[in-house]
């Protein structure tokens, strides 16, 4: 069986929710419910990757596995690399699935699909969107699209990732969510490459593994998880696990 390993990295920088790992909802804090959606998954091992002792000790607490990192890495996907090499030196997990410390309520399944895309052994990264049917979203910049080619059912391969409403014209946009899934071997090479031109103009780092020749496909799937950027997020996520638990 191919080998998984789930990181989750987590700082505590936020300027919206100060210390936002470890905000209580319901009484546990936001990490360790993303670590338990990662467990339900039943895929890989879940790692916590961060820079604060502190959440490495609550992480522990949880009976989860979590490791240190540099504070001063631009991206997550800096940091999961760095604690894939300081978990897994022998290179044996073959893929890597890096999901956002602040996604509670992502659904266990959700996760197993992101990997669905590397059965295609020509796939470096895989991804997730969802069509959008919020009417606002469309032109929302914090809304990243994902336009892709269709490849078969609920697939797409990537084309482009923007910020802008597009592609123009009839049919359905989508909404990229940001749970990747890398081969190992993509992973390495994606974080040596230096940040890219439409990256750095459309403040997206995925857009630097296709400048530069890699593949991404996207699955779909039917919603997004709830990312918690601000103490109404929080509230959401509170109702959201309280009707998930009941």
């Amino acid at each position: 069986m191919t080998q998984t390993l789930i990181l989750i990295p987590a700082r505590m920088a936020s300027t919206r929710l100060p210390g936002k790992p470890l905000a209580l909802i319901n009484g546990l804090p936001m990490i360790c419910h993303v670590v338990d959606r990662a467990r339900e998954a039943e895929i890989g091992e879940p790692v916590v990757a961060t820079d604060s002792q502190g959440i490495l000790e609550v992480v522990e607490s949880h009976g989860a596995k979590a490791v240190m990192t540099r504070e001063d890495h631009e991206s997550g996907s800096d940091r999961i690399w760095e604690a894939v090499e300081a978990i897994d030196p022998n290179a044996e997990a073959e893929i890597i699935i890096n999901v956002q410390g602040d996604l509670p309520t992502i659904e266990a399944q959700v996760i197993r699909q992101s990997v669905l895309p590397l059965e295609n052994s020509e796939v470096d990264i895989a991804t997730l969107a969802t069509e959008i049917t919020v009417e606002e979203e469309r032109t929302n910049p914090n809304v990243v699209k994902a336009i892709g080619t269709p490849i078969g059912e609920n697939r797409l391969r990537a084309l482009y990732f923007s910020r802008a409403t597009a592609p123009h014209g009839n049919g359905p946009l989508y909404h990229h969510i940001g749970l990747y899934a890398y081969r190992r071997s993509a992973l390495e090479k994606f974080v040596s490459l230096p940040p890219s031109t439409l990256e750095q103009r459309e403040k997206l780092e995925q857009l630097r593994a296709l400048e530069n020749g890699m593949r991404i496909d996207i699955q779909l799937v039917d919603s997004v998880p709830l990312g918690v950027d601000t103490p109404e997020d929080l509230g959401r996520a509170q109702r959201v696990l309280s009707e998930m638990n009941s």
